[in-house]
C-alpha cells in the first residue's frame, strides 16, 4: 500500500463516518503523513502535518493489516507496532470510524 492509497483509503471511510470522531488525527509513516480532522463537516483528509489531539506511528503495512481486519489495534500497539502519542482516548474513539 502506498500512502497515496492509505490516503484515499481514509478519505472513503471518513466521508461514510464523519463526525464520528469529533478531532484531529495524524498517522504518521516514513512515506509521509495522513492528516485526519473529523472537527469540520465534512471531515477533512490530507497529507499535510499539521496539530492533531493524536498522532499515531506505524509503518504503512501495518496499517493496511489494521485496516483489513488483520492486526488487532491493541495488540499492534501492546507489540510495539503502533506507537500513540498524545490523547489516547482520541485513539481508542478511532474504532468507531475504521
Amino acid at each position: 500500500m502506498t500512502l497515496a492509497e492509505a490516503t484515499d483509503k481514509v478519505k472513503k471511510l471518513a466521508e461514510r463516518k464523519s463526525g464520528s470522531l469529533k478531532s484531529v488525527v495524524n498517522f504518521k509513516f516514513e512515506e509521509g503523513v495522513i492528516h485526519l480532522d473529523d472537527t469540520q463537516s465534512p471531515t477533512v483528509v490530507s497529507n499535510d502535518e499539521k496539530g492533531a489531539d493524536c498522532t499515531i506511528r506505524m509503518k504503512i503495512g501495518n496499517f493496511e493489516k489494521l485496516m483489513g481486519g488483520n492486526l488487532n489495534p491493541m495488540m499492534a500497539y501492546m507489540s510495539g507496532k503502533m506507537k500513540i502519542d498524545g490523547d489516547m482516548s482520541v485513539a481508542m474513539k478511532l474504532s468507531s470510524m475504521f
